[in-house]
């Protein structure tokens, strides 16, 4: 089983999106800061979450949800007025 995930910042209300087959391993590994290109929004909360069958389909999810902005502010804007 394969995970696209939105998470969220703690620190400015900022989205992250990415793909893991381990989703606690990689929550985990966000809020330790080992990934370093957003290790200074430490700590993150997991908002948003989709499951794949397979690595390929989880990937090319991935990609377009960071490559269109439209789809990705989408759904932002259903997580935002959730509340």
């Amino acid at each position: 089983m394969w995970f696209v995930y939105f998470i969220k910042s703690k620190v400015n209300n900022s989205y992250y999106v990415g793909c893991t087959g381990d989703i606690k391993k990689r929550i985990k590994e966000h809020n330790s800061g080992k990934i370093k290109s957003i290790k200074h929004l430490v700590p993150f909360i997991l908002v948003y979450l989709e499951l794949y069958a397979n690595k390929t389909i989880a990937l090319k999810r991935e990609l377009e949800l960071k490559n269109n902005s439209f789809k990705k502010k989408e759904i932002i804007n259903r997580l935002e007025n959730h509340k």
